[in-house]
């Protein structure tokens, strides 16, 4: 079945009502906030038509209807379809701020996994260090001219475990 225009435009009200409110949404709340040039009940027998074709259902008798994932698919094919003349400007408005903020924050992440990884190098490298290897380290700091070879001998082999890990 083919959505009429009146069908989609009452679907996306409902779906741009329930994010705003995460309740289930009646045909009243449709008839007062959006201005559909119809009555409650032809509202009401649409959304038992939307329902019946699993766009939207209720969650008990009394309630009103909330989005099912064929409605939220129908929903995002419009927006990216660029059939947007039935689609509210504040949800084009919100897809905007949400890039932008995910693209930051895909940044922050990136940078994240860097530092993270830069950590994980200096902790693996101080892990692999024994306590012998970091006393002559403190060897090769001290001033004194008579261990001057055994140094070089020292720092060739720590260059050497460094070159290994």
């Amino acid at each position: 079945m083919e959505l009429t225009n009146r069908q989609q435009k009452i679907l996306n009200s409902l779906i741009s009502e329930y994010i705003n409110s995460a309740e289930p949404v009646s045909s009243q709340i449709l008839k007062e906030k959006f201005d559909f040039d119809c009555s409650g009940a032809t509202i009401r027998n649409d959304l038992q038509d939307l329902t019946k074709e699993g766009y939207i259902t209720q969650p008990h008798t009394s309630a009103g209807r909330i989005p099912t994932e064929k409605g939220y698919k129908f929903f995002i094919e419009i927006t990216f379809s660029g059939n947007q003349d039935i689609f509210p400007n504040f949800i084009i408005k919100e897809i905007e701020e949400t890039k932008k903020i995910i693209e930051r924050e895909l940044q922050m992440a990136r940078e994240l996994a860097k530092s993270l990884e830069e950590i994980h190098s200096m902790l693996h490298l101080s892990h692999h260090l024994e306590e012998d290897s970091l006393f002559e380290i403190l060897k090769i700091v001290g001033p004194s001219r008579i261990s001057y070879k055994k140094n070089i001998n020292v720092m060739r082999e720590l260059l050497e475990e460094f070159e290994n890990l």
